[in-house]
């Protein structure tokens, strides 16, 4: 038999489970697959990092280029569910592996260099538990909550 995820109480974190009430679900991870995943995101920031050195590009494209997929947050102007998805399009894993298999293909090293970045971002953003968003609120995400949220 399977029970739900916990919800998280107000000015707690993802990696609290106790201070969380029992059968209730907010879609958010706790407790050892939150540390995981994180662990995960750090792999993955290591991974992209030795990757887009190995491209040869100047480090300054790095440290120009690591926060551009925070732009997608912009959608939060028009919508909370644009802001989600805008957000979430920039920091799912599929868009940044596209590029990066394009310019691998097309023997293309900026593109592979910007895939790498851009893997990297995601990365360190799951290193410190800074998941997708929910349409709900800008800082529910799945890997738990990040500022002030309404309680039930």
């Amino acid at each position: 038999m399977s029970t739900l995820p916990a919800v998280i109480s107000p000015g707690a974190t993802a990696a609290d489970p106790a201070a969380t009430p029992a059968g209730a679900t907010t879609g958010s991870v706790t407790g050892r697959p939150l540390t995981w995943l994180r662990v995960e995101g750090l792999a993955l920031l290591v991974a992209a990092l030795v990757a887009f050195a190995r491209t040869g590009q100047p480090w300054w494209l790095l440290v120009a280029t690591l926060l551009l997929p925070d732009l997608g947050a912009l959608g939060y102007l028009r919508s909370r569910s644009l802001g989600a998805l805008l957000y979430n399009l920039a920091h799912a894993t599929p868009l940044p592996l596209a590029l990066g298999g394009i310019g691998l293909l097309t023997h293309t090293v900026l593109a592979v260099a910007l895939a790498t970045v851009w893997l990297a971002h995601i990365g360190m953003d799951r290193a410190m538990a800074y998941g997708l968003k929910h349409d709900d609120d800008p800082g529910h995400t799945h890997l738990g909550w990040h500022g002030p949220h309404p309680t039930s």
